[in-house]
């Protein structure tokens, strides 16, 4: 019989980068971008929280699970105010763990939890749509350049 360290540490492949996302400044539109340099403090160009919210990450397959408890036909990634969508790999899985993505090393800290602008953007329940789906946020480990369709792997 395997351990629980060997099944939680077995993925059933790679993931990538699906999109890359800007916040210029606080409150401000995202902006989307085809790659970007990744820094101690998180994406340049972002307006980042250094440390454990450098970085902000959601799966793409998270996004139309969100759109259905919203009852809404589809969601945009810049909606979520998120900076990357990854596809492929359960995030929530990774928790505490590090990931690779592009030349960049990061490491999952703690769930990003919805906030109340998702009642706007999203419509009423919003919020109840994103909860357990809102994404991640990361530390950076390694700074490094990614780009849409990098490879995201555990390190």
């Amino acid at each position: 019989m395997e351990t629980l360290a060997t099944l939680t540490a077995r993925h059933a492949g790679t993931g990538r980068i699906d999109w890359i996302g800007l916040r210029p400044k606080r409150l401000a539109d995202m902006v989307a971008v085809d790659r970007a340099a990744l820094r101690d403090t998180g994406l340049e160009g972002d307006h980042a929280r250094p440390g454990k919210r450098a970085l902000t990450l959601i799966q793409a397959e998270h996004l139309p699970v969100i759109a259905a408890l919203a009852h809404i036909e589809a969601v945009a990634p810049e909606t979520l105010r998120r900076n990357l969508v990854i596809a492929g790999l359960n995030l929530g899985a990774l928790r505490g763990k590090r990931l690779r993505l592009g030349s960049a090393l990061v490491e999952i800290t703690i769930p990003c939890a919805p906030c109340s602008r998702m009642e706007a953007a999203l419509g009423p329940g919003g919020y109840n749509a994103m909860r357990g789906h809102g994404g991640w946020c990361a530390q950076v480990v390694e700074p490094g350049a990614i780009a849409i369709g990098d490879t995201v792997r555990p390190d």
